[in-house]
């Protein structure tokens, strides 16, 4: 069995240097990324109804330091996805992500928040799934560990602080991304994506009013 992860993707982000870690990621991850952007992106053009475009991430503001992750990201948009909702496909070092993002130059977070702090639809995920409030950085804790206590404070961030984020998913240690052959690890991306598109709809409704108490 042929694993689709191996330990030379994730070595790419050891390797010294802007220009050699770009070369590497460019020769062996970034032809990965490119076909999950082709697979995905019609995955969510089938099932929202409206066209999905891939966004690879190029790195291409980075002058000195090398990155430390890499990404194929999904929206309905083809000049960008970061001011919308994007769903993720990317990896660090230590793991591959597969997750939904609301980040900070998102217009429209502040509602988005409310609308899941209205809706039950975060209660819907699998306790495994894990979420943060800072796409930039690798750790994120379970549903589980989280707590409604926990959710609720990651939302009023992205709601109430100008840098807040909401980042939603799931994880897999290169370990376990090492045991999956494509078939498999496809089916749960797409299990994973199938699991979030509520949210991304809850996102996207028009905002909640405050409830009165």
């Amino acid at each position: 069995m042929k694993p689709y992860w191996n330990e030379q993707d994730f070595e790419v982000f050891n390797t010294p240097g802007l220009d050699a870690r770009m070369s590497a990621l460019t020769d062996i991850v970034r032809p990965k990324f490119e076909e999950l952007g082709i697979e995905f992106s019609s995955f969510f053009s089938g099932k929202t109804g409206n066209e999905f475009f891939p966004h690879v991430a190029k790195h291409m503001r980075r002058t000195v330091n090398p990155p430390n992750d890499s990404w194929v990201a999904f929206a309905p948009f083809k000049r960008g996805y970061k001011a919308v909702p994007h769903f993720q496909i990317g990896m660090w070092e230590s793991h591959v992500f597969i997750i939904l993002a609301v980040i900070y130059e998102a217009p429209n977070k502040t509602a988005m928040a409310q609308n899941l702090l209205h809706s039950d639809v975060l209660q819907q995920l699998p306790t495994d799934f894990t979420a943060s409030g800072d796409h930039m950085k690798p750790q994120s804790n379970t549903l589980y560990e989280l707590g409604d206590a926990g959710i609720e404070k990651l939302l009023i961030r992205l709601r109430d602080v100008k840098k807040g984020e909401f980042v939603i998913g799931r994880h897999l240690t290169r370990e376990q991304a090492a045991s999956l052959n494509k078939e498999q690890f496809f089916q749960f991306t797409e299990e994973t994506f199938q699991a979030l598109l509520p949210v991304y709809t809850a996102l996207l409704q028009p905002a909640k009013e405050p409830v009165s108490r």
